[in-house]
């Protein structure tokens, strides 16, 4: 195998890298200025976006120390018997990039994954190498996501947790029968149990000692989970409701949704083609409506018997034509629940209508300067001024929400 440098490395194991959507921005062009012609690229640089709580967008590294793996997941691109090109980074390496780009205002953060080399342990124990370097010999006070090997001891991801500011653990796919037959070598117990484990270290960090001094922060961040999307035949309910659980269970930061991507020379047990991409995007408003608006998996689901999202429109907006009686609500009367439950009405607008009737009627105009979306809501709300008469049960309703016809392509 020749020997590669740096920036090979970098191209193969950022590329590879993409299909952990975890911190990945995505839906744009590809596009780069490698042939000469233009400035920048969209890809191959191994630069993603992620945003933070309050909303700032902040630029990560996000690569894999290698794809070499020992593990065979069928859905993986990366796995033993992949055709594909190898690398990997040395602890340095990863060090040194992590370092370089920081200091030319390249990224803000580090994001690291990796295949699994040796074993577990011998890979775990790497990725905590780089982790406590950066953190203890660079004074790296960037933000460090690593994405944690359930099969690692224990002692290695929580000492993990003391340099990362967030940690992961994918559960792979959404159901146990669903890992156990596309990635046999992984264990969905001991998945959760490792997630369970980061679960008690960050609430051990909350509770003071007898002297009152509290203990090392643990993964400040939290921790979140990836899920692959289409590999399997489960429905949209099944997924969200295992999200459901994990939110509940180990109180994630995030639930990722990854729409499967076939792979070469993939089983035949996988699907030929990949599930629409807005099909994913559904799943992020579900789980959104799930988090923040109060919404049971079986009401988001309910509108098509086959336990999967309508993919013409969004989830809230589903759900509130198949319940068109709850509606048209007032909006200077209506309880925060309900107002949360109107299309086109987001967690924002509602808290400023309630703070703004308070001290004077609404009317439609007062609406718009709050941010509600009218043209979704319009049809479902009442105001001082406005009210939709015979709009909300219209016939024809859904047709004016449901997207355009488009001409398919015969080839």
């Amino acid at each position: 195998m020749a020997r590669l440098d740096l920036s090979q490395k970098l191209a193969i194991l950022s590329d590879a890298a993409r299909y952990d959507a975890s911190c990945a921005s995505s839906g744009t062009a590809r596009r780069d200025s490698r042939d000469g012609k233009g400035l920048g690229s969209t890809e191959g640089s191994g630069i993603c976006h992620a945003y933070t709580p309050d909303g700032r967008c902040i630029s990560l590294l996000k690569i894999l120390m290698t794809n070499f793996c020992i593990y065979d997941c069928a859905y993986c691109v990366n796995r033993v018997s992949s055709n594909v090109p190898r690398a990997r980074f040395s602890v340095d390496e990863v060090i040194t990039l992590t370092i370089e780009f920081y200091r030319r205002n390249y990224i803000e953060g580090l994001f690291l994954s990796s295949g699994i080399i040796r074993s577990p342990d011998a890979t775990m124990a790497d990725m905590l190498r780089i982790a406590k370097r950066l953190r203890e010999e660079e004074h790296f006070r960037g933000y460090i996501h690593l994405k944690t090997i359930p099969d690692a001891a224990p002692e290695l991801i929580a000492e993990a947790g003391l340099y990362a500011d967030r940690l992961s653990i994918n559960v792979e796919l959404p159901t146990d029968q669903s890992v156990r037959a596309y990635a046999p070598e992984k264990n969905p117990a001991t998945i959760r149990k490792a997630m369970g484990d980061v679960t008690s270290h960050q609430a051990a960090t909350t509770e003071r000692s007898y002297r009152g001094k509290r203990p090392k922060r643990f993964a400040p961040a939290g921790q979140s989970t990836q899920m692959i999307v289409g590999a399997d035949g489960a429905t949209d309910a099944t997924i969200l409701q295992h999200s459901t659980r994990l939110y509940g269970d180990y109180k994630l930061r995030r639930v990722y949704y990854s729409a499967f991507s076939p792979i070469p020379d993939a089983t035949i047990k996988l699907p030929l083609i990949k599930p629409p991409l807005v099909r994913e995007h559904r799943l992020y408003q579900a789980d959104w409506l799930l988090r923040f608006y109060g919404f049971g998996v079986d009401e988001i689901t309910a509108a098509r018997p086959d336990g999967n999202l309508d993919l013409e429109m969004d989830p809230k907006l589903a759900w509130a034509l198949q319940n068109r009686a709850l509606f048209p609500v007032d909006v200077n009367k209506a309880s925060k629940e309900m107002l949360l439950r109107v299309p086109g009405f987001g967690t924002r607008s509602v808290g400023r209508i309630l703070s703004t009737r308070r001290h004077r009627s609404l009317r439609y105009t007062d609406l718009l300067r709050l941010g509600a979306s009218l043209k979704k809501a319009r049809a479902f709300i009442t105001a001082r001024d406005w009210s939709p008469g015979a709009l909300t049960d219209s016939a024809h309703l859904r047709a004016q929400f449901a997207p355009p016809p488009k001409q398919l392509s015969l080839f």
